[in-house]
């Protein structure tokens, strides 16, 4: 027995089939949601490196968790290697060192 895709999983007449073209449209979606993440990474970085010393604390907790969401990005369209983001946007220590840090809620009482 052979099995065969059904007739609207075939190509069609422009010669892509609809699979291939929900395959393109994602990966638009994940590149666009890429270059998102790392505006925002970038941002967070600038703001840090303007910060006065009151809201350095606040602005390393925003720009950990704005990279966090670059990596994990990078890993959604499987790019695994973290090495060339740092050096790219000269990600300090202290940032890498709170990545996927979870901050307590402010309204938490323990």
């Amino acid at each position: 027995m052979s099995l065969r895709p059904p007739v609207h999983y075939q190509q069609n007449a422009s010669g892509k089939s609809p699979l291939n073209v929900l395959e393109y449209e994602l990966m638009a979606e994940r590149a666009d949601s890429l270059g998102r993440a790392g505006l925002k990474a970038e941002a967070a970085l600038a703001r840090l490196a303007e910060a006065s010393p009151e809201t350095r604390e606040a602005l390393i907790d925003d720009a950990a968790a704005e990279v966090y969401a670059l990596f994990i990005q990078r890993e959604m369209c499987g790019l695994r290697n973290g090495r060339d983001v740092v050096a790219r946007y000269g990600i300090p220590g202290i940032v890498i060192a709170r990545l996927g840090v979870a901050r307590p809620k402010p309204d938490a009482a323990s």
